[in-house]
């Protein structure tokens, strides 16, 4: 990957995390890993835990940001979301949630619940 792409990404994950702190949320982690993959960015508010995708694109040329969350992708982020809850979570959560953050061209759009 590029260090412009990089770059694209790490400011669309700085502006998701600054939107959920906005919005009384505290994050918990940005980009854990495990040897399955990476969630982009967790976040609780009282006890829900929110997992978020964040794409971030600089134009619509490949499509808006949210429709390369595929299926797949999909279920990869929910795989690693019951893996975090049963190795890192700080506490058992009331609600869990699945949103994902879409920048475009500067732009953000957090879509809750997303699936």
């Amino acid at each position: 990957m590029s260090r412009a792409r990089q770059a694209l990404g790490a400011r669309g994950e700085a502006m998701a995390a600054a939107w959920y702190e906005r919005n009384g949320y505290t994050v918990l982690a940005r980009n854990w890993r495990c040897r399955d993959g990476e969630l982009d960015l967790i976040v609780h508010r009282g006890r829900t835990i929110v997992f978020c995708e964040v794409k971030s694109r600089s134009s619509s040329a490949f499509g808006v940001p949210v429709e390369a969350v595929t299926y797949e992708k999909r279920r990869r982020i929910r795989h690693l979301a019951a893996r975090w809850l049963e190795e890192e979570a700080p506490f058992r959560p009331r609600e869990i949630r699945f949103d994902v953050a879409s920048i475009l061209a500067g732009r953000l759009e957090v879509l809750e619940g997303a699936f």
